[in-house]
């Protein structure tokens, strides 16, 4: 260790086990200040700073002493090699120039895009506050709503710079309201009877009635079971079946949404035998998966998920669809069935969402939270991303202010290090998405912090995942510069990848300093956007190592985001390599 700190920019080949020094004993290491070849002298920094431009900076060039040779980084000039830029979004720009490494925000924000987020300027504000992801529900809107949303996401990342993903959430084969003959919403009052029909109806609806997706309904339910809308949130009581209609009084009144789940109840059970049957993508999921491949989202994520053989057959379907195509299959935890074959599940995806709304419709609401803390655990052990979903923030959809309760619920999610945190109703229609994702931000970053001064993060046992003695030599890799990082309390873990890999085996151990994360690709800087504490950057990567790290830290000194003497390690997956060093 302590030859490799004497030169700091020699690479450190990292055996499969790394002995961390103590605290104390690293303290008292000197650090050797750069030889005179290392040192950049910039000439000229040129950057776009334009309002409306990307913020991208440019390469400095190399200063030469008198004798023409160079003195800077050592990289050959090529009139027809391209300028190298790196591109970084604002938010992330201003955090680390006002407050430092420490103040950047570690879990990510997701937000489903609705009437209330969807323009330009409305989801620039969202970016503004945080957003990481913008889902969008194929549950409401048609196709052509959606592609507008999704084409300002791409135009506010092009012209803004930042790298926010977009997330496309399937329907799913399970019952499901109809659409409440176009409105927004339909209040269900106390002691009202409604009538829950699977008849088609000509023109307008009658009054007081709902759609229902699924033919055999009126057949599966009984006089006296209880029908739950959308996970409780308004319950009835079957009191009548007239042939394809359903009569219901109403018992616990509440707001009825369009496409709003059902699931019926039988003297305290789940009737779930017609469910079961039920495919997990309907014919209508792949019509709106081949519009998100044409499209080219990040993320599918699937409702409803049954088996691990689900996930693997729609990989191989966006597969043959789009053989480029770099898309992630998020499987959404939300029924028994999930929970039966939960590992499987993970494994074969590429992340997991923690519906807790449905899930909370099928299992006693009382098991939702280890549940939840179960889901979260395992992700992180299997080095997959997972989001806490459902209800975070409720009440902001009709007021400015959250309630304690819901403040200590993302508190609880923060605190289990969960990637991201998701918000539903309360930025898709709410009255104040903004406000909002400010309170799931500020809660975030005051709970990171938190945690970090008072180290009240628990160790988390993190078992092999590496399948070929490659990927083994990564994850001990990532492993020993995060607990390098910890006790060196350096300033910030880089990471140059070109696929990720590297990047989620860092966020997978959950260091205390932030990971900036530098990869070529702008579809990879963008699902690593999902991914808990990377800052994701575009850079044309190189094969040199040195380079690649010499240019960076003139590229980022110029914009003020680090500065000289800032302690950090560097990983690659290109040479699989350690770095520690402090910034010339």
């Amino acid at each position: 260790m302590a030859q490799m700190m004497q030169n700091p920019l020699s690479i450190h080949k990292c055996p499969l086990q790394v002995r961390i020094p103590a605290l104390s004993s690293v303290k008292s290491l000197q650090w050797r200040p750069p030889k005179p070849r290392q040192k950049l002298r910039i000439n000229k920094i040129s950057a776009v700073l334009e309002t409306g431009k990307s913020p991208v900076i440019s390469e400095p060039e190399i200063a030469n002493n008198n004798n023409g040779s160079s003195n800077g980084v050592m990289v050959k000039k090529n009139a027809a090699m391209a300028p190298s830029v790196i591109e970084v979004d604002s938010v992330t720009e201003a955090d680390l120039k006002e407050n430092g490494f420490r103040s950047t925000k570690r879990t990510k924000l997701v937000c489903t895009i609705g009437p209330a987020s969807c323009s330009f300027e409305q989801l620039e504000a969202l970016a503004m506050e945080g957003m990481n992801v913008a889902r969008i529900n194929l549950c409401h809107g048609t196709r052509d709503w959606h592609h507008n949303v999704i084409r300002n996401v791409r135009k506010l990342n092009e012209e803004k710079g930042y790298a926010v993903a977009v997330m496309m959430d399937t329907e799913g084969a399970e019952i499901h309201m109809g659409d409440l003959g176009g409105a927004a919403s339909v209040k269900a009052e106390d002691g009202e009877v409604w009538t829950f029909s699977v008849r088609a109806f000509n023109g307008s609806l009658p009054p007081h009635t709902i759609q229902v997706n699924y033919d055999g309904f009126a057949e599966d339910v009984k006089v006296g079971d209880e029908l739950v809308v959308d996970g409780g949130m308004v319950r009835f009581e079957v009191i009548e079946k007239q042939g394809p209609d359903v009569k219901c009084q109403c018992t616990d009144p509440g707001l009825l949404l369009p496409r709003a789940n059902l699931t019926f109840w039988r003297q305290g059970r789940l009737v779930r035998e017609r469910n079961a049957m039920l495919p997990t993508i309907s014919s209508k999921d792949w019509l709106d998966i081949d519009f998100g491949i044409a499209e080219g989202v990040d993320f599918i994520a699937i409702s409803f998920v049954k088996s691990a053989e689900v996930i693997k057959h729609l990989k191989s379907y966006i597969a043959a669809r789009s053989r480029d195509s770099d898309i992630g299959v998020i499987a959404k935890i939300e029924s028994i069935d999930s929970l039966k074959n939960l590992e499987d599940i993970i494994k074969s995806s590429d992340g997991a969402m923690v519906a807790r709304g449905d899930l909370g419709a099928q299992i006693p609401l009382e098991q939702v939270p280890s549940v939840q803390q179960h889901v979260v655990q395992l992700c992180r052990q299997l080095n997959k991303p997972v989001i806490v979903a459902s209800q975070l923030l409720e009440s902001m959809i009709e007021y400015p202010i959250p309630t304690r309760a819901e403040v200590a619920d993302v508190t609880e999610a923060v605190r289990q290090r969960a990637d991201a945190l998701m918000l539903s109703g309360e930025s898709a229609m709410g009255q104040f998405p903004e406000k909002a994702l400010a309170v799931l931000r500020s809660v975030s970053l005051r709970i990171e912090y938190w945690c970090r001064e008072e180290k009240k993060h628990e160790s988390m046992y993190l078992p092999d995942i590496a399948t070929s003695l490659s990927d083994s030599v990564s994850e001990a890799i990532c492993n020993s510069a995060a607990h390098m990082a910890n006790n060196l309390e350096v300033d910030a873990i880089f990471v140059y990848t070109r696929q990720g890999s590297m990047g989620s085996l860092l966020s997978r151990c959950r260091p205390d300093c932030p990971i900036f994360a530098f990869t070529s690709s702008t579809s990879v800087r963008r699902r690593m956007n999902l991914q808990w504490g990377l800052i994701p950057f575009r850079l044309d990567l190189s094969d040199d190592m040195e380079s690649n790290i010499n240019r960076t830290f003139a590229l980022l000194k110029a914009r003020g985001m680090i500065k000289s003497g800032d302690l950090v390690i560097a990983v690659s997956d290109m040479l699989q390599s350690i770095q520690v060093m402090k910034v010339p």
